[in-house]
């Protein structure tokens, strides 16, 4: 599977909660971390999605929000991801930023140059990546 989205996560389906229309997937990585997509029960049924099954969450690396101060329990986005800033690419109009999880995944945002200014980020520094369930694809092999 070839992508050009910077954020292609494995994982394995811990949960699924099935609504009128969307359901809510969970997938837990190799490192524990989870990572919930929000997408329509037809794709989960297109895909097989089960409990226990392999898959990948897809995130564009333009859907990932930093954040150096946040709570999570005081964010609707369902997914935040905490970690130190591992790679800085700044630029004159915006940046590339790499956060690395607690299992050594790497989460990459593409952010403005003025944010990483704002923010005070630097290689070493803690940061989260904030991501939207519904900005989450899934995928299967």
């Amino acid at each position: 599977m070839k992508v050009s989205a910077r954020n292609v996560f494995a994982g394995t389906v811990a949960a699924i909660t099935t609504g009128a229309v969307n359901s809510e997937v969970v997938l837990t990585l190799a490192g524990g971390a989870q990572v919930v997509s929000v997408v329509t029960n037809g794709a989960v049924a297109n895909l097989g999605l089960a409990a226990g099954k392999n898959a990948y969450a897809i995130v564009k690396a333009s859907s990932v929000i930093i954040a150096t101060d946040v709570k999570a329990d005081k964010i609707s986005a369902r997914n935040t991801l905490t970690g130190k800033v591992a790679r800085i690419v700044d630029g004159p109009v915006s940046a590339e930023v790499d956060i690395e999880i607690a299992d050594g995944t790497a989460v990459s945002a593409v952010i403005t140059h003025g944010s990483v200014k704002s923010l005070g980020l630097a290689v070493g520094g803690t940061a989260t990546a904030i991501i939207k369930a519904s900005n989450v694809i899934l995928a299967v092999d």
